[in-house]
C-alpha cells in the first residue's frame, strides 16, 4: 500500500528539546524528534510505525530541513522531511515519501 500524503497536513510538532553540543552549537534532540514524528504519523496515517531514525547532529537553524527514516511493519519504509521553524526547535513535517 502506498502511503497517502495525508500526513502533509500535520500541524507543527511539539517543540523538540534541544541539547548542547561541543563548541556551543545547539542541536536537535534526535530521540525526541523521533518520538514526535512517530506519534504524529501514527495519528495521521492510522498505521503502526516500528521505528523512526533522525540524524543526531542537526544544528538548530530556523528554515533548515532534515530527513528522518520511518519504518512500518511489513518492511515498508518512508522518508519524512522536517523543517525547523524557529530557535525553540519547533519542527513541522513538510514532506513525506514512501521508499521502494
Amino acid at each position: 500500500m502506498i502511503f497517502a500524503v495525508r500526513c502533509l497536513a500535520v500541524a507543527a510538532l511539539a517543540a523538540v528539546a534541544l541539547i548542547a553540543a561541543g563548541c556551543g552549537e545547539t542541536v536537535i534532540d534526535s530521540a525526541k524528534a523521533e518520538d514526535a514524528v512517530q506519534s504524529s504519523l501514527e495519528t495521521s496515517l492510522h498505521e503502526k510505525i516500528t521505528a523512526v531514525d533522525c540524524p543526531s547532529d542537526e544544528e538548530v537553524e530556523a528554515g533548515k530541513t532534515f530527513v528522518c527514516t520511518v519504518e512500518f511493519s511489513g518492511d515498508k519504509q518512508a522518508k519524512a522531511t522536517l523543517k525547523i521553524l524557529n530557535e525553540d526547535a519547533d519542527v513541522k513535517i513538510v514532506g513525506f515519501k514512501a521508499t521502494p
